[in-house]
């Protein structure tokens, strides 16, 4: 019997993970061993260093998918009478907006449309304008289209009105630099399965110290209480309940390749080549990237859909899997697109394998217009 291939993952998390990473998952660990409990203190450090943090901010491992420890981070860090300001461009700065409703914080969006950068200019003039707003929630890299938001300028006019950030960045850490240093903000949100190229199954929210210690009680939650996680595990290096054993191993392991990489620096330049590639190698094809150059982020690129009507994405995707890659459908509201993510342990032979799988699927679909003519 012929084995399955196992498929590349083009997407932005879960991704492709390395062998090493995977066979760390075949151990299992005892939730309240000592040994298990100094691989997450070293987890914590480790993600700490990378955005330069140590001193200053804590790490607070929470369990589940990365969108658990945005709400952790939400329902701890704005007290129930806080106000929210949400800069919305794409997908997931509308669940971010959701999560604000759900919980009962008041909100306050700035709506732009998919394809636009959250500016500045805009969230200063909403903060002068609006005294009540506490807090200002930012998603780093909306990969709903893939543009990069301009965190460390956002954070400079917040830190201005003296005003408290949230930052997620799911799509972007450990690849895209944040600095503590330099970049001022109350939290940073990120996960296990994203560029750190870990499995998902577990978030962790990186909290400025001084106002992590403000927020006893601000929770309605048990399991989300960032505040609570925290001093638990300062006081016993332990999960409050039972963690995700096999994921916390498996992301040491992960962040072990990270450092030796080359750590920031290596993975986001090999992200950045993986980009390009891909974006030249598609126009080469015909097809035709979503975002202008200048707010395209190193993750996940968006791509027209073609114009063929022979063309079909249930079709597309299947043909495609055949070769050995998975893409993502598209994530915008009006036009019909296609995502590919540039990240994951792959290696850089990985994306022109993909083009070539993309091009040899629309030609078994049939599909010869790929765009419109171009207008002279």
């Amino acid at each position: 019997m012929s084995q399955a291939i196992t498929p590349i993952l083009l997407t932005p998390g879960p991704l492709t993970t390395s062998e090493r990473t995977r066979r760390a998952m075949l151990r299992d660990w005892g939730s309240w061993d000592a040994d298990f409990n100094q691989i997450t203190g070293r987890i914590r450090q480790r993600v700490l260093d990378i955005v330069h943090g140590q001193g200053t901010h804590e790490c607070v491992p929470m369990q589940g998918s990365g969108t658990f420890s945005v709400e952790a981070a939400i329902v701890t860090l704005v007290p129930r009478t806080g106000h929210v300001l949400v800069p919305n461009n794409g997908a997931y700065c509308a669940r971010l907006a959701r999560i604000c409703k759900v919980l009962g914080r008041r909100l306050t969006t700035i709506d732009y449309s998919e394809a636009q950068q959250v500016s500045p200019a805009d969230v200063d003039r909403a903060l002068a304008a609006d005294p009540s707003i506490t807090h200002v929630a930012l998603v780093h890299c909306e990969t709903g289209a893939g543009v990069l938001n301009p965190l460390h300028e956002v954070a400079q006019v917040v830190a201005r009105h003296g005003r408290g950030l949230i930052v997620d960045a799911m799509s972007s850490f450990g690849a895209i630099e944040i600095d503590a240093r330099k970049t001022p903000f109350d939290a940073v949100i990120a996960a296990s399965g994203k560029c750190l190229e870990g499995p998902p199954g577990m978030g962790f929210v990186i909290a400025r110290r001084s106002v992590l210690e403000q927020c006893e009680g601000n929770a309605h939650s048990l399991a989300l209480d960032l505040y609570d996680q925290w001093v638990y595990m300062q006081k016993t290096t332990q999960w409050r309940f039972t963690p995700p054993t096999h994921i916390v191993a498996a992301l040491d392991e992960a962040m072990t390749q990270y450092i030796e990489e080359g750590g920031l620096p290596a993975r986001g330049g090999r992200y950045a080549r993986n980009c390009k590639a891909l974006i030249e190698g598609m126009r080469a094809l015909g097809l035709r990237s979503y975002l202008d150059e200048g707010l395209q982020a190193p993750i996940i690129v968006t791509f027209h859909a073609p114009v063929d009507p022979a063309y079909e994405f249930k079709a597309f995707y299947q043909e495609v899997k055949k070769r050995g890659y998975i893409l993502y459908p598209g994530k915008l509201t009006q036009l019909e697109t296609f995502r590919v993510g540039c990240i994951g342990h792959f290696g850089e032979a990985g994306i022109p394998g993909a083009v070539a799988a993309v091009a040899e699927a629309l030609k078994a679909m049939g599909v010869k217009q790929v765009s419109e003519p171009e207008m002279a």
